[in-house]
């Protein structure tokens, strides 16, 4: 990828095997690919002059033919309960959003892989704005890059890294992230990369809709911990409230989901359900799930539904999430009951939406623009 302004080449885009053929064709050794690597996501570096440990006149050549771009912040606002949303701008009037979780133990950052989303399930708010594009790998690695920077977690022109503050990353912002296949995987090469970021495969988490094929594809190239977004336990349902559910119904994506944990780095898959009003929280709906996956290793994250304008859905009652949970839970399942965090900042799951040209024309809707929206 090259930047807008010029040509030179966006380093946010190369994992480490991208990064070391680049340089190779630039003449380079391998080392250097590394040593580069390391300034960019350990040490959140953007000048190359100060990277002190290469070569003087490798610097001098990747001023004019490199550069480390990310995007960009244009909103930055922080809930009562600690939780920190970013708007990022990806160019043409399209904005993406991240969020940062601060816990006891962990800090997780939820980033977005696509302007928009085409899956259109009817619970979403990101899926209301329609699609414009995939982003690129510097989009989707440049979120953790820059949230990195924002929280403190690098020093620019330091020997080392800061405390690690983002402990683990879910792929479970906006779009679908094995609808973006490549740009995602080169991401979460860097996330594992002990040149990058170095996380365990056990903390980093791509949450899918179920494109069946795509889940074959991430077992064999990159294995991370996988989340479903099952939300029905029959495919009727299903069809309604996850439409690509039409093209691979359950049988198919509980067959995709055993094969996945051949090679996963847990021992179970994460279902993830929004517990609807009347929609899909009763009793026999629980019963079916146990049905559904009783020969899947799983665990349930039950996420109450987070309101937004014009959804047409409402929350679950908590007495009603409670009893749903137990059926579960009486049946063997380890269950939990998402704690919403960061709604007043509309940073709950299902709640981000951004900025979005649609090109699928689901919708109307008037788009803000990035001139308003950063004031």
């Amino acid at each position: 990828m090259t930047t807008a302004q010029d040509n030179r080449v966006n380093l946010l885009d190369f994992d480490v095997q991208a990064m070391t053929d680049w340089f190779a064709a630039q003449g380079e050794k391998p080392f250097r690919a590394r040593q580069v690597l390391r300034w960019i996501h350990r040490f959140g570096e953007t000048d190359f002059e100060a990277m002190t440990d290469v070569a003087k006149s490798l610097r001098a050549k990747l001023q004019g033919s490199a550069c480390i771009v990310p995007p960009n912040p244009i909103r930055d606002s922080i809930s009562t309960d600690g939780t920190r949303k970013w708007l990022f701008d990806v160019g043409n009037a399209n904005a993406v959003e991240s969020v940062f979780i601060p816990e006891t133990n962990r800090g997780t950052l939820c980033i977005s892989s696509q302007a928009g989303c085409a899956l259109d399930c009817s619970f979403c708010s990101t899926g209301k704005q329609g699609f414009n594009r995939n982003l690129s790998a510097a989009e989707i690695i440049g979120q953790l890059w820059m949230a990195n920077r924002l929280l403190g977690a690098v020093k620019p022109g330091a020997d080392e890294a800061g405390e690690r503050i983002i402990s683990n990353v879910v792929m479970m912002g906006m779009g679908e992230p094995l609808a973006n296949f490549d740009n995602v995987v080169s991401a979460l090469n860097l996330m594992l990369d002990d040149h990058a970021y170095g996380l365990s495969r056990r903390r980093v988490t791509v949450s899918t809709s179920g494109i069946v094929p795509a889940m074959d594809r991430l077992r064999d190239a990159c294995p991370v911990a996988l989340a479903v977004s099952l939300h029905a336990p029959n495919d009727a349902l299903r069809d309604v409230l996850v439409p690509i559910n039409k093209k691979y119904p359950l049988v198919e994506l509980m067959a995709a989901c055993r094969r996945y944990l051949e090679r996963a780095p847990r021992d179970f898959i994460t279902f993830e359900y929004v517990m609807l009003d009347g929609v899909n929280d009763q009793d026999e709906h629980a019963r079916q799930l146990v049905a559904l996956t009783r020969d899947v290793p799983c665990k349930f994250n039950l996420i109450p539904f987070n309101p937004f304008p014009n959804s047409g859905y409402e929350r679950s009652p908590a007495p009603r999430i409670k009893r749903f949970a137990q059926i579960l839970i009486d049946a063997g399942i380890v269950t939990t009951t998402r704690k919403t965090r960061g709604d007043d900042v509309d940073a709950a799951c299902g709640q981000l939406a951004g900025q979005v040209v649609d090109k699928t024309r689901r919708t109307t809707r008037t788009t803000i623009p990035l001139t308003e929206v950063r004031s």
